[in-house]
């Protein structure tokens, strides 16, 4: 009898279904990246493992962030505003009027869990390494927002060969690990020792236990900088110039279904250079600036790689879901081109030596000709709330995400909270405000059409920079450096270049948009910016205060130089005429 009942429970055991560990999450964010940057996503640059996990899931055509870096990363954390969870824009973005609002404090808001936290209750281990940017009190650390292990740059960048800042608004390279100061091996390349530590990491975690992994890459980020080796391997790939580049990127996306058919690309603006209009000195540069740029994110990708096998080798890699996505467009801002940073960088020890670009002790950026060519998709790039500025590459792989190539739904960074606690079956904390993205479970799995109904609407703002998307429309606005402060409304599906201005002709849909915007302000604290606001200038004086505070004394010492020089050849000048003077006069 008892052997009978044995076997009808080992039956009826067999015939339960399987039920599935808890997937690992590997959150791997880009900085910086355009979104025609990745390979797969129709760029030139190598990127084999990133397009690796999006041949085995899914990549986004509609995916949308903030305009810059640490708004996104806000948001990608909590899954709130980024002005409700205190990361409204950026430190040295921030006018003095807004310096005492709760969503502007520059840190993550205590009252507003993160992914790290909610993931914690489901008996998760979370690691970071990499850019944070979300505060570095004791109580905003990673170490005291669920993470179990750190090392991590509260910093908007840094050089990527050494532990120094690459912006004179910073003192130092503000690493961390786990709770204290950091410090970086002499033989540290960023994207080499993100993944270093991450392995690290993930080796601690107990057998049978669950783990969220989260890089926040420095590549694409200013100053762009890699080995040689990745460097020359782009050698001659960039001489035609930044204009058939775009071409090239945008033909390359809508061949892969990404963008209509019919799309056009968005303006270029008045103010950017042509590449005929050159010289050849400057055209080296430009050439080596993306050379680099390219370099970087290959590099990337290759330590990238050697974590996914890492995974593969322990075992880990197939009960884990991949994201890969960008914080933001590419970065346009040139700081090499202003006299007064490249004098400080002199002062830093940076180099400008074009043999040597990109490799350690060097300081190189691309500019806005070359970004807007990596973001080829829309108009303008970061810091601007058009297309170029805010849509990105998204791709996700994994258990429970069907291989089925390109997705079009809108989809914002509010929304990866609840889908990556949707994957791991995980319930939200009840003690923070609700969820303003949502799950993108359904249309993954092909359930639903869309994330967001046609009335829903979704807005953003950063410094100024503000968009409102509801349906296939965006009513856009952005402020300097590139804007005029211009509310605009465009069918973002059918014109992702942001050419057609239907404001004239849909008055009532751009009223019902800025009554959305409104109540998304009042709803989150977003302040308006003060009367001649300039993002630009408010970093220009910044950076000039600095400069005099840490080298003033050094500049005096140089002037007094200069004047006792002038001084002394024209003493010797004087005394050489009087000299000819006496010869050639006579007796």
């Amino acid at each position: 009898m008892l052997k009978h009942v044995l076997g009808s429970l080992i039956l009826l055991c067999l015939a339960l279904p399987a039920v599935a560990a808890q997937p690992n999450i590997v959150l791997i964010l880009i900085d910086d990246a355009g979104f025609t940057d990745l390979g797969v996503y129709g760029s030139e640059i190598n990127t084999p493992n990133i397009d690796s996990l999006a041949a085995s899931g899914v990549m986004f055509s509609n995916f949308h962030t903030a305009p810059t870096c640490a708004p996104s990363r806000a948001m990608l954390m909590t899954g709130v505003p980024s002005h409700r969870a205190g990361v409204a824009t950026l430190d040295h973005l921030r006018p003095p009027e807004q310096a005492d609002h709760p969503s502007y404090r520059g840190e993550l808001a205590n009252d507003v869990p993160t992914l790290a936290e909610h993931l914690r209750q489901a008996g998760y281990a979370s690691y970071i390494t990499g850019k944070w940017h979300l505060g570095h009190s004791p109580e905003s650390l990673p170490i005291a927002r669920g993470f179990d292990r750190s090392f991590i740059l509260d910093a908007s960048g840094a050089d990527n060969w050494s532990q120094r800042t690459y912006l004179p608004q910073y003192e130092q390279a503000d690493w961390f690990e786990d709770g204290q100061r950091g410090t970086l091996p002499d033989d540290f390349y960023s994207s080499e020792f993100l993944v270093d530590k991450m392995i690290e990491f993930i080796d601690q975690t107990e057998s049978g236990q669950p783990f969220f992994s989260y890089i926040g890459f420095q590549a694409i980020h200013i100053p762009v900088q890699a080995p040689r080796e990745y460097i020359e391997r782009y050698n001659g790939v960039y001489d035609a110039g930044w204009e058939v580049q775009r071409q090239r990127r945008h033909d390359a996306a809508i061949a892969r279904g990404l963008l209509p058919a019919d799309a056009t690309l968005g303006q270029v603006p008045e103010r950017l250079r042509q590449w005929e209009d050159l010289s050849d000195a400057e055209r080296e540069r430009s050439i080596r600036s993306m050379q680099i740029n390219a370099g970087m994110l290959e590099a990337m990708d290759f330590h990238l790689g050697r974590l996914i096998n890492h995974l593969k080798a322990t075992g880990a890699y197939d009960n884990s879901v991949f994201l890969v996505l960008s914080d933001n467009g590419p970065e346009h801002n040139h700081p090499t081109a202003d006299a007064g940073f490249r004098l400080w960088l002199r002062l830093e020890g940076y180099s400008q030596d074009i043999n040597t670009l990109g490799e350690r002790g060097s300081y190189a950026s691309i500019g806005p000709e070359w970004a807007i060519a990596g973001s080829a998709a829309g108009s303008l790039f970061k810091f601007h709330a058009s297309e170029g500025g805010t849509r990105v590459p998204l791709i996700m792989s994994g258990p429970g995400i069907p291989a089925s190539g390109v997705l079009h739904p809108f989809s914002f960074m509010t929304d990866l909270v609840p889908t990556i606690l949707d994957l791991t079956g995980t319930p939200a904390l009840t003690s923070g405000p609700a969820f303003t993205g949502r799950s993108l479970i359904d249309v993954l799995k092909g359930t639903a059409p869309a994330v967001y109904g046609p009335d829903d609407a979704i807005a953003l703002e950063a410094s100024g920079q503000s968009a409102v998307f509801k349906g296939d429309y965006k009513l856009v606005r952005n402020l300097d450096q590139y804007g005029d402060g211009v509310w605009r409304l465009h069918n973002v599906v059918v014109d992702p270049g942001e050419t057609r201005d239907l404001s004239a002709e849909q008055p009532e849909r751009v009223a019902q948009m800025l009554r959305d915007y409104n109540n998304f302000t009042a709803d989150n604290g977003v302040l308006p910016m003060p009367p001649g606001y300039s993002g630009e200038r408010m970093i220009a004086d910044a950076s000039t205060q600095k400069i005099i505070e840490k080298y003033g004394l050094t500049l005096l010492s140089m002037a007094a130089g200069m004047l006792f020089a002038i001084l002394l050849l024209g003493v010797l000048l004087y005394k050489a005429v009087v000299k000819v003077r006496a010869t050639t006069s006579g007796p």
